[in-house]
């Protein structure tokens, strides 16, 4: 008997094997490729990301150093802005600072710090929020930079920073717990606005031309010190309740003494002052107030 096969032969399905298992190697290449390839690009995709959020962070960190740095600049050179432009004899007073060059070194201040993290002047634009005012104390960078590793993508950042009490103290202050926050000056150790201290400053120079020295009794009184005051004399007539006196707003000045209140009904006026009270010779208090 001859007995017969009737599969495919031994040799064919080894070749069979072969070329199957070629083609499935072959595209599995292909899937490991493109898989690989997919990874590459998105690894690249998250070092851009990561390239511009790292970037923007440096960019935010040059405007805090910038307007910090103008900040600085500020509360340091604060008192000579405060201070008299002119001496009790009438002569410029040298360590008086105008407010535009007190402004100018302020913004030359944030340039170094921007450019010390690496911004040039070109990419920053330094302001003063509260420029109008008598004594600034405010600053706001404004930095605009092209993001390293970002892919060309150009990002903006901006800080504000205040000045704080000016270092070391001495005749100047930042009030509070009244009716205003900003720098105080001092005359006769009593506190009050820079500007009315400005105004008296004139006025007590044209009252020793006359033979008068004026004393400043009482200035800026916080809302506490004054509920103290009243709680000692509470009558309204003489000591107007918490909340209710000018000298929480800083423009009232109580003046002195008794011999020049005569001179200060005559002429105060011309300096922008006027006597509060029909009652009493004093206190004074700056119109502008």
């Amino acid at each position: 008997m001859v007995a017969r096969s009737y599969g495919a032969q031994p040799g064919k399905v080894r070749n069979a094997l072969r070329k199957r298992l070629g083609e499935e190697s072959g595209q599995a290449l292909i899937l490991a490729l493109g898989g690989a390839l997919g990874l590459i690009a998105a690894a690249l995709a998250l070092v851009a990301i990561a390239g511009a959020v790292t970037g923007k962070g440096r960019v935010q960190r040059a405007a805090d150093l910038a307007a910090i740095s103008a900040a600085r600049s500020m509360r340091d050179d604060l008192p000579r802005l405060l201070a008299p432009a002119q001496l009790p004899n009438g002569l410029p007073n040298p360590a008086h600072l105008d407010q535009g060059a007190y402004l100018a070194r302020a913004r030359a201040a944030a340039f170094t710090g921007a450019r010390a993290n690496g911004v040039g002047p070109d990419r920053l634009r330094v302001s003063f929020p509260d420029a109008d005012s008598f004594a600034p104390v405010r600053a706001e960078a404004r930095v605009m930079a092209a993001v390293e590793g970002g892919g060309g993508v150009v990002v903006e950042a901006a800080a504000v920073a205040e000045a704080g009490a000016p270092a070391g103290g001495g005749e100047t202050a930042i009030a509070s717990g009244g009716g205003y926050s900003g720098p105080l000056v001092f005359r006769n150790g009593k506190g009050m606005r820079p500007d009315v201290g400005a105004a008296f400053d004139r006025m007590a120079l044209a009252a020793r031309a006359d033979g008068i020295a004026l004393l400043v009794v009482s200035g800026f009184r916080s809302d506490a010190e004054q509920a103290a005051l009243f709680a000692a004399h509470p009558d309204p007539k003489w000591v107007a309740p918490p909340g209710q006196s000018l000298h929480r707003c800083a423009t009232e000045l109580d003046l002195g003494p008794e011999s020049a209140y005569g001179w200060l009904a005559a002429n105060a006026s011309r300096f922008g002052f006027e006597q509060r009270y029909s009652w009493v010779s004093c206190p004074f208090f700056t119109s502008r107030g």
